[in-house]
């Protein structure tokens, strides 16, 4: 069989190694393979879709499925999850708690970012704080004027206002005329800034917590294979699914050998044995069933939170030949 020459745009991740140094190989497919920022692999592949596969955002992935599909399938490989409670910053000399957000303004990048979609459900359901409670300021995190990547239509009760031209929401937390910050990524300050930090001062203890609660570790990237693609070769999701499986192993392999660290921090093997006893062997799972709950609830509250026009199913996210694996 001739093989497929394909593009590959993912991040430069432990769990993409294998695959982006080759080896790992998706069967049938002679891969082309870039490593880029997600905020240029999003934009570039909602945009035009410009990549054969790619990582995708969950939310941006959910609206697009929610109106009737986009330019790519799902593949049910989580490249990237994050606990997002190290991802709300506040003014510190006036927001103590998560309760004192109610009616106060907080910045985003971008109202439909999957992180923002998991700090705010995380307020909604553990702190009583809703969308609607706060008023929402949109701008770029180091430069002026980032708009929304795909266009979205947000409840009435929603409020949500542009930041003053020329003005970042880092530089609005850093002077104080928004009370807080929810993004992917920390506010672009200067070094020692006085009055900002966590909204959650030990945010490692709040997740473990929320874990522990709930047994959710929050989705943020999926793995998209263009539609066109898929339709014309149906084997081709199921493939790269095995692949990213198979990378995501060979780097977890690596993170055990113990005889010389892989990652550039003391105590890794601490880490990684602390995260297996809270969260299981298999704790950066991949596959639709063993994550149901934790996309569920972000499909709920992706809809509450006005993003998807409708509820969408976990198995509407994900190419059919994704669903299931065989097993020997």
């Amino acid at each position: 069989m001739t093989k497929l020459n394909l593009s590959v745009a993912v991040g430069p991740y432990d769990r993409t190694r294998a695959l982006i140094d080759g080896a790992v190989q998706i069967d049938g497919v002679s891969a082309a393979c870039m490593t880029l920022s997600p905020e240029e692999i999003f934009f570039r592949a909602f945009r035009h879709a410009e990549f054969d596969i790619c990582e995708l955002s969950l939310s941006s992935f959910t609206v697009k499925t929610a109106q009737g599909g986009g330019p790519y399938v799902g593949v049910p490989a989580f490249v990237s999850r994050a606990f997002r409670h190290t991802s709300i910053y506040v003014r510190t000399d006036h927001i103590k708690k998560p309760e004192d957000l109610k009616g106060k303004r907080v910045g985003v990048p971008e109202y439909q970012l999957t992180a923002n979609v998991w700090a705010r459900a995380i307020l909604e359901d553990d702190y009583g704080v809703k969308p609607s409670d706060i008023q929402w300021v949109r701008g770029g995190i180091e430069h002026a004027g980032r708009p929304e990547k795909i266009t979205i239509k947000l409840p009435d009760d929603v409020k949500l206002e542009n930041a003053p031209e020329g003005k970042t929401i880092s530089a609005m937390l850093a002077e104080g005329s928004i009370d807080g910050f929810i993004a992917p990524r920390p506010p672009s300050l200067p070094k020692n800034t006085p009055n900002v930090g966590w909204l959650f001062a030990d945010p490692v203890a709040a997740a473990r917590d929320y874990f522990t609660r709930t047994g959710i570790f929050p989705i943020m990237h999926i793995v998209g294979v263009r539609r066109e693609l898929a339709d014309k070769h149906p084997w081709l999701p199921g493939a790269v699914y095995k692949a990213f499986e198979q990378s995501k192993a060979a780097a977890l392999d690596l993170l055990s050998d113990t005889s010389a660290t892989k990652v550039t921090l003391p105590f890794v093997e601490e880490r990684l044995a602390e995260a297996r006893d809270l969260m299981g062997e298999d704790f950066w799972s991949y596959g639709l069933e063993a994550n149901r709950k934790t996309l569920e609830t972000f499909l709920r509250h992706h809809h509450a939170q006005g993003l998807s026009s409708r509820r969408v199913t976990p198995e509407e996210l994900f190419h059919p030949g994704t669903h299931e694996a065989f097993k020997l």
